[in-house]
């Protein structure tokens, strides 16, 4: 068997299982603990909304377990099954060239993948999420945010992709360097551009309102030194019952950003100490250090690129018998997430240190029991449940278990 086969067949079957025990484990882990409000929590959760919160995620989890297996099969199919081959195939028929072709079987590729994934989107919002109370997406709204997004992709990924593989055709032997560089460019233009220009094709962004709360934001901000474009509330119960808040945006053009239904949850002191949560990322710099460790990791994953795509074993070990520059990149797209599989704690404990970090200093600016009680409210209101089992936790949770969080305040208290 080709050595690239081999590793490739390996790394699907190890990351499945993996993946299907922890998700086994959560399930069992929720249910022992479904029929008890953890201690620390009964005086503010109901047994019913507990219960609520572990149905919930259970069945998300179920769900979860399915589209792996239906993820894992697809990805077989594409390779070893041929799929991509078979697609190269039908486009060079065409006679354009290298590169109008490549462009063709990639975008082709992209917008067959997702169709392919609207099954389970339209289930999780019309089925799981319609189920628990969360969905108000309607049917209009749902099919034109397909229409938006598959003409973000051929607008914006149409010129990137040519662009790519122009440059790993004409720049030599580095030429994964300078792919790299554009990658990285694109990258911070779109953090730069999300909010301004993107995001509302989506949802309505309207100025905060109420003017008490507004000035009360406006001087936690001034403490904090953080400058933004404003202080915006998202229609997010437009599409569903969940609240958040963010911050989005790169340099002097960043956006505040609150859900709807989270202004609607929480008292004003609350508010203020969701946002000082927000705000301790920015004074930790933790959007650079993602960034940092992401352009870095992509250095090295775009050299190894490099190395592949020189490599005749390599395709034909993936199921692709005419080797070239842009059945390299697929092949390297489909088959990298198998293998970081196996760094996600790694990310997950990076992330959640950020979050700790992010309580701590919000516990500075603003009173420990109010962030408490909006951490309680959020959990709450969005059906978290308070006992992940907690070796899935540290698998795949970019967030400390609430009771973990929540005690960590309590002590700071």
């Amino acid at each position: 068997m080709n050595t690239y086969t081999a590793l490739f067949v390996a790394a699907v079957i190890l990351s499945l299982l993996l993946q299907q025990w922890l998700a086994g484990r959560h399930i069992a882990h929720i249910r022992t603990c479904r029929d008890r409000v953890p201690g620390a929590f009964a005086d503010r959760i109901t047994l019913a909304t507990h219960q609520k919160a572990a149905d919930y995620t259970t069945a998300k989890t179920r769900l979860g377990r399915t589209e792996l297996l239906y993820d894992h099969a697809l990805l077989l199919l594409w390779t070893l099954g041929g799929g991509l081959a078979l697609l190269d195939a039908l486009w060079t028929q065409a006679g354009w060239g290298p590169l109008p072709t490549g462009v063709a079987v990639m975008m082709s590729f992209l917008f067959i993948g997702s169709l392919l994934d609207v099954p389970f989107g339209a289930w999780m919002t019309f089925g799981l999420e319609a189920r628990f109370g969360f969905n108000r997406t309607s049917a209009a709204t749902f099919l034109g945010d397909l229409g938006k997004q598959a003409l973000l992709l051929l607008v914006i990924g149409t010129p990137l992709i040519a662009l790519v593989l122009w440059l790993m055709q004409a720049s030599g032997p580095y030429w994964w360097l300078y792919v790299w560089m554009v990658w990285v460019g694109f990258s911070l233009l779109m953090m730069w551009a999300y909010p301004t220009f993107i995001a509302p094709l989506f949802n309505t962004f309207s100025p905060l309102a109420d003017d008490a709360l507004r000035q009360r934001i406006e001087t936690l901000l001034a403490h904090c030194g953080f400058h933004s474009e404003g202080i915006f509330v998202m229609d997010g119960s437009r599409r569903s019952g969940h609240g958040n808040a963010y911050f989005t945006g790169l340099g002097r053009n960043k956006r505040i950003v609150f859900f709807d239904t989270l202004l609607k949850a929480l008292e004003p002191d609350e508010i203020e100490a969701v946002l000082a949560h927000e705000l301790g990322h920015f004074k930790h710099r933790h959007v650079q250090k993602r960034l940092g460790a992401i352009i870095g990791l992509s250095l090295a994953g775009m050299a190894l690129l490099g190395w592949l795509a020189g490599q005749p074993a390599f395709y034909h070990g993936l199921g692709v018998s005419e080797p070239s520059l842009h059945m390299a990149l697929l092949l390297f797209m489909l088959a990298a997430p198998v293998f970081s599989v196996f760094l996600q704690p790694l990310f997950s404990r990076l992330s959640r240190q950020h979050e700790f970090e992010a309580d701590a200093f919000a516990v500075q600016q603003t009173a420990a029991p109010s962030l408490a009680n909006a951490l309680v409210k959020l959990y709450r209101d969005n059906a978290s449940t308070l006992t992940p089992d907690p070796l899935y936790s540290a698998f795949h949770d970019s967030h400390p278990p609430a009771p973990v969080r929540v005690a960590r305040l309590g002590i700071r208290a």
